[in-house]
């Protein structure tokens, strides 16, 4: 799908989760009947990892409820009824997306100066994990960063909004990009896509002329995305089992997460809006939208048309790593990349038989686990098994369940899995 984004009408209510990050949730600090404004903070995130919430709308706080988010979460809600003047149509787009964005003045910024305004503008990981962006561009006190990578690898199918920023909006990506840089003390800046995205290539360079912005084109497979896979396309460095990118010496970030950060920093507004793909044979007119946070699934598929008669099931995310729920009152939160709808077709149910050993899941797992034994160990409840074969370095993209010939639901095992591990942490 290549649709130009468009922008969504404002809906007339938003339902915002007190989490949408990995981590702790926000503080709420508004109370019901308290007039806000649009940007304005309503939530803090006091935790180190948390991120603070701000409303997408002008209006009233109607209360603080309960809402359930595409993986099953009940969690506390802050429930806002817009009201008065709203920010829409191509001012909103211009105001996130638009307009000019200065490529030369990082260097008058302290690091710890942009790290504050991204905490402050409650900024996540907008390719779908939802990690707190400030503890990504905080100054390193323990590790030298010598290279900032910018993911524009949308690999996951369906999913194209990364593509489309990239191409309307490639001058907050480098201004992004060269702020965040500032942030990390990073020498080398990289913007990776991949070879079926020459447009967005295109763009990118043009905008990153005369800057030490550098655009790395990669082979376009799945899941060329993921961090670690891509630190070793790039740079031929190994992330260690159970490390991080700041252990060999690499920041990470995607590329609309970058963009939120040039807006964060240079305009000092928050992250209210984000844009995601409605995709797949099930919805009847595919977008790329622009949408408030805390607007429900329903009004984004009435949008788009709504769904088409063989339309079976509704995903959060792309097909390989979302979520299926049902739920339409559910709210996009920071962390929705995109809402895939498929067909009968698509999900032709087969019935699951017993693994016969192929070692077809060991073949594709990009970590170089063994999904089979992770999943029967979460199957069972064996959580010391889980561990003994590091179910927690699993990033859940989905090779494995694709190449079972079993039919084996094996992320959705190895989830459970994790939740267990955490279970038993915690006690």
């Amino acid at each position: 799908m290549d649709a130009p984004i468009e922008v969504m009408p404002p809906p007339k209510r938003v339902v915002l989760p007190l989490l949408q990050n990995i981590g702790a949730p926000c503080e709420a600090v508004v109370k019901p009947k308290q007039e806000v404004a649009w940007g304005e903070t309503i939530g803090l995130g006091k935790a180190f990892i948390s991120a603070n919430l701000h409303s997408p709308v002008s209006g009233v706080v109607e209360k603080i409820g309960v809402s359930t988010l595409p993986n099953g979460r009940h969690l506390p809600a802050i429930n806002i009824r817009a009201e008065g003047e709203q920010v829409t149509g191509q001012a909103l787009y211009e105001d996130v997306l638009g307009g000019h964005w200065p490529k030369d003045c990082p260097a008058i910024y302290y690091p710890a100066t942009i790290a504050k305004a991204v905490h402050e503008s409650g900024i996540v990981g907008l390719g779908g994990a939802a990690f707190p962006t400030h503890v990504k561009v905080r100054p390193y006190d323990t590790k030298m960063i010598d290279t900032l990578m910018i993911n524009g690898c949308e690999c996951e199918p369906y999913l194209t909004t990364d593509y489309r920023l990239m191409v309307e909006a490639p001058k907050p990506v480098i201004s992004g990009a060269l702020y965040a840089a500032r942030a990390v003390a990073a020498q080398e800046v990289i913007i990776c896509v991949e070879d079926n995205k020459p447009e967005a290539i295109k763009q990118l360079r043009m905008a990153a002329g005369h800057t030490v912005v550098k655009i790395a084109v990669l082979k376009t497979k799945y899941p060329q995305g993921s961090e670690k896979q891509l630190i070793k396309a790039v740079l031929d460095l190994e992330v260690p089992l159970g490390g991080l990118p700041a252990d060999v010496g690499v920041a990470m970030s995607n590329v609309a997460t970058i963009a939120a950060i040039a807006r964060g920093v240079i305009r000092e507004k928050p992250l209210t809006h984000r844009v995601i793909s409605v995709t797949g044979a099930g919805i009847v007119r595919p977008k790329n939208l622009l949408v408030p946070i805390g607007i429900s699934m329903a009004e984004v598929i009435d949008y788009c048309g709504g769904l088409t008669r063989d339309a079976a099931r509704i995903v959060a995310g792309g097909p390989m790593m979302g979520f299926a729920f049902s739920n339409l009152t559910t709210p996009v939160t920071k962390g929705t990349s995109g809402l895939t709808v498929l067909t009968h077709d698509d999900v032709r149910a087969e019935n699951e038989t017993h693994c016969v050993r192929c070692g077809r899941c060991v073949d594709v797992c990009p970590m170089h686990l063994v999904p089979t034994k992770l999943a029967m160990a979460s199957r069972y409840g064996n959580v010391a098994v889980a561990q003994q074969y590091n179910i927690t370095a699993c990033f859940e993209c989905g090779c494995c369940t694709y190449a079972c010939p079993a039919r084996i639901k094996l992320v959705q095992l190895i989830r459970m899995g994790k939740i267990m591990v955490i279970a038993r942490s915690k006690n």
